[in-house]
């Protein structure tokens, strides 16, 4: 093979409780990236979607990963790569992870499987670090991995995959932008004691109902004290959307990644559909643009064979 064509999926991080240590990939929402093995040094881009990003290599997601890989193979020759995003930049869905884990997926693949999962969560993460200035993995993993995964440790990137029962995933995307690099520097430096025993105990319920398939479990626990609180505040329209959306039924959620896109659990389609009317009830009374989606949870990086 010289060439390739992936998919590589939308994802939600932190789950309320879990910052920077869980995330989803997502259903029917990702990006197209074509990779070409060519016989010149070096990485060329060429975006063929409507956000203007760049296309020098070094200033792209996709190209810091893609060079990662490339210099940890010592790799002679060079590759095109063209990226149709569809997973719009700042969303909060983890526009930046797609293009990060799928190259290094697309590279993986051409080059005969060379790396596991967790190295090219590695490459993936330098491509991360330039987009929101630091290196997390909480998007990344369950793009390579699918699913649901854990980032126990970040520096040895123990990466657990967890299950999860049969749910609906609301997204509701206001059509503003919220850059990640400004919404890690407003975080709290410092957490109370109490706080941080209400969170790690909600991440542990959120963990367990998982596992054990507890619906009640799941909904209790899908509670931030910590991020949310601050987060929120730059989402117009974020304190209505959660309080409706439980009434109609939702099992709980909260910020996607780092804003302003919203995520709700619903336990089955029709609380799902009845969560989505009243998320745009919201933003319309709001008179705010927005895009929502129904989905569920999915796989991973995949070769597009179509």
């Amino acid at each position: 093979m010289n060439t390739i064509t992936v998919k590589s999926p939308a994802s939600v991080a932190n789950l309320c409780c879990g910052f920077d240590i869980m995330g989803i990939a997502l259903s029917g929402l990702y990006d197209v990236m074509t990779l070409t093995k060519r016989e010149e040094k070096g990485i060329s881009i060429k975006h063929i979607d409507k956000y203007n990003l760049p296309e020098d290599p070094a200033q792209n997601v996709a190209g810091v990963a893609l060079q990662a890989m490339m210099d940890a193979l010592q790799y002679p020759n060079g590759f095109d790569v063209i990226i149709d995003k569809q997973i719009k930049p700042g969303s909060g869905i983890g526009s930046s992870a797609a293009s990060a884990t799928g190259i290094v997926v697309a590279a993986n693949e051409l080059l005969g499987k060379p790396f596991g999962k967790k190295e090219l969560v590695a490459f993936a993460m330098e491509g991360e670090a330039l987009a929101s200035g630091s290196r997390h993995a909480d998007n990344l993993a369950p793009c390579i991995y699918g699913g649901l995964t854990l980032i126990r440790d970040t520096a040895t990137l123990d990466i657990i995959e967890l299950p999860i029962p049969p749910m609906y995933v609301n997204i509701v995307h206001p059509q503003i932008e919220i850059k990640t690099s400004y919404a890690r520097q407003i975080l709290p430096k410092e957490v109370p004691l109490k706080s941080a025993i209400t969170q790690w105990a909600n991440v542990a319920g959120l963990i367990a109902g998982f596992i054990k398939a507890d619906y009640g479990l799941i909904s209790r626990s899908l509670i931030d004290v910590i991020v949310e609180p601050v987060r929120s505040k730059l989402i117009p329209g974020f304190d209505e959307v959660k309080k409706k959306s439980l009434e109609a039924g939702a099992l709980g959620g909260g910020i996607a990644g780092s804003g302003p896109s919203l995520f709700m659990f619903s336990e089955n389609i029709d609380v799902a559909k009845a969560v989505e009317a009243e998320m745009i009830k919201v933003y319309k009374s709001l008179n705010i643009e927005y895009k929502t989606y129904i989905t569920t949870i999915g796989e991973g990086v995949v070769v597009d064979n179509s």
